[in-house]
């Protein structure tokens, strides 16, 4: 069933500090159109430049994901990010009037409640889903997270988090189509180690930090004196650490809601491959840095897959529009050499043949004895047969003319053909027949894969 696009139904606004530059932000995100993506918008700027969130312009992963193009930064945007995608929202501009998006709560829930206060409406054009077909898997070599992404037709994930912390344990989340990301993940709030807060202080970071919006974890009982040096540094009465390892400034929404957490800067890091994919998602320990590279390997490979050429929809059970009869009618070659079995499409300026590759083809016993692949220049041979039969077909008196191609360029093969193999050959017509010459472009596939493209240039000669 096809699903369509979607946009917001109205523009949003939000006000708040930056995680780490403490800035004050105004962030609006307005309704765009079709195939527009997510983009932000410095406002703040001269001729206030446009950003697209995509995984090409990752700078930065430390503490945040951060995009940048042409000297313009974003930073910490996993969050909103994750907010539209899972509200489903394909096309937004995000208009900002600083280098970082407010951190609000430090959950993604702030965002998701003005969207769907805001309403998502359906557009007319249909949304491009990247449905993997083959296993993707990384690792990173440094902090030995792991990504796996498994063919699946819907997208899901199962994510583990482990910091070697008391406190936290081995936590696991999940997300399916059956979880409602608006109330079991978009809540959940980032979290830091106490230990780990005064090193990023000294190092110019967190100062929109507070404890409004962020979970701190405490391994260790603290003497109250640091804790003290904590309460005075986020303006808060007292701070004390809670016998379940938390600091007391806040109560956990889920006892995973970390992983949950984990879970949503992942979503929000994918949502950079710039299309929603349908794939099952394995995460182990990931961070900011594993997801956004496995973002660009899905961004590359769902491009590539995109810009594939269109796969003739082909009724194997229906009559040929030529039978090999017919075809021998229009081409000169014959047993062992005819390399085209039937025309399953054939208009004026395009045709599909097939070739069905039995066991038996004489080219296989030599090519290679133990190993047999159709040679190419017999793939090759075959396209050109079927490009000879759309020029024929064009004729008068097509039997008083042959075709000989007389330059072929740009010829790629992408697998092997062998034994079993339907080879579907797509010939196009790029320059018309004039002065005797044609010029066409030809793909070959086997399933859905495409195995062989080229140009062919044909001269059309009259038979003695």
């Amino acid at each position: 069933m096809r699903v369509n696009q979607k946009t917001l139904s109205k523009s949003v606004s939000f006000s708040g500090k930056g995680l780490h530059t403490g800035l004050k932000v105004q962030m609006s995100i307005h309704p765009a159109p079709e195939e527009y993506g997510i983009k932000f918008q410095r406002v703040d700027l001269e001729e206030s430049p446009i950003i697209p969130a995509l995984a090409d312009w990752v700078s930065d992963t430390s503490r945040g994901t951060t995009i940048e193009h042409n000297g313009v930064k974003i930073s910490t945007i996993e969050h909103v990010m994750a907010a539209l995608y899972g509200m489903e929202v394909d096309n937004a501009l995000i208009q900002i009037d600083a280098p970082e998006t407010p951190i609000l709560d430090g959950s993604a829930r702030l965002y998701v409640q003005e969207i769907a206060k805001a309403g998502v409406q359906e557009q007319d054009a249909p949304k491009l889903f990247f449905e993997l077909k083959e296993k993707i898997y990384y690792q990173d070599p440094k902090s030995g997270a792991e990504i796996t992404l498994l063919p699946d037709p819907e997208f899901s994930v199962d994510l583990m988090i482990d910091f070697n912390s008391q406190v936290l344990g081995h936590q696991y989340a999940r997300f399916h189509s059956g979880v409602d990301f608006a109330s079991e993940l978009a809540p959940c709030r980032t979290f830091v180690f106490l230990h780990e807060l005064m090193p990023l202080f000294k190092n110019n970071l967190i100062k929109g930090g507070d404890m409004d919006n962020a979970i701190v974890i405490v391994e260790k009982p603290v003497p109250q004196e640091e804790l003290d040096k904590l309460s005075s540094l986020f303006n808060k009465p007292s701070v004390t650490r809670c016998s379940e390892g938390y600091l007391n400034h806040l109560e956990l929404r889920f006892p995973n809601e970390c992983a949950r957490h984990k879970l949503i800067d992942l979503v929000g890091d994918f949502a950079l491959a710039g299309y929603p994919i349908k794939a099952k998602v394995i995460a182990n320990k990931p961070g900011h840095s594993i997801n956004t590279t496995v973002a660009k390997i899905i961004r590359k490979a769902a491009k590539q897959y995109f810009s594939k050429p269109p796969l003739p929809v082909v009724d194997f059970t229906a009559e040929p529009v030529l039978d090999v009869q017919a075809i021998q009618q229009l081409l000169p070659h014959r047993s062992p050499f005819l390399m085209v079995d039937r025309v399953v499409e054939l208009s004026d300026n395009r045709v599909v043949g097939i070739k069905t590759l039995g066991a038996n083809e004489w080219f296989f016993s030599g090519h290679f004895p133990g190993e047999p692949v159709m040679p190419g220049v017999l793939i090759v041979e075959a396209m050109a047969q079927t490009g000879g039969l759309l020029v024929m077909n064009g004729l008068e008196e097509p039997d008083r003319w042959s075709t000989y191609f007389v330059k072929i360029d740009n010829v790629k093969f992408k697998r092997k053909v062998v034994p079993g193999d339907v080879l579907m050959m797509v010939m196009e017509i790029v320059s018309p027949l004039r002065r005797n010459l044609v010029g066409m472009r030809g793909m070959a596939f086997v399933g859905e894969q495409l195995v062989c493209e080229g140009e062919y240039m044909a001269q059309v000669i009259k038979n003695k």
